[in-house]
C-alpha cells in the first residue's frame, strides 16, 4: 500500500483511542514509514465524502 499524501511505503499498525465514542478502543490503520500520515477505513470514507477539505489542505500544506 501506497500513502495518499507522498507515495512512501505504509505499514499495518494498532492504535488506541481512548476518547472514541463507539466503546471501542483499538482501531487497525496504517502509518506512513517516510510521512507519518495514518490512514483507515473510516478517515478513507470520510475524505471520499469531503474532497473539497482535501484539496484545500494540499493547498495550505505546500510551500
Amino acid at each position: 500500500m501506497s500513502c495518499p499524501r507522498c507515495s512512501g511505503f505504509m505499514v499495518s499498525e494498532s492504535f488506541q483511542d481512548l476518547k472514541d465514542d463507539t466503546g471501542k478502543l483499538c482501531f487497525v490503520g496504517y502509518r506512513c514509514m517516510v510521512c507519518g500520515e495514518i490512514t483507515d477505513p473510516l478517515i478513507d470514507s470520510n475524505r471520499q465524502h469531503r474532497p473539497h477539505l482535501q484539496a484545500r489542505n494540499r493547498k495550505l500544506m505546500s510551500y
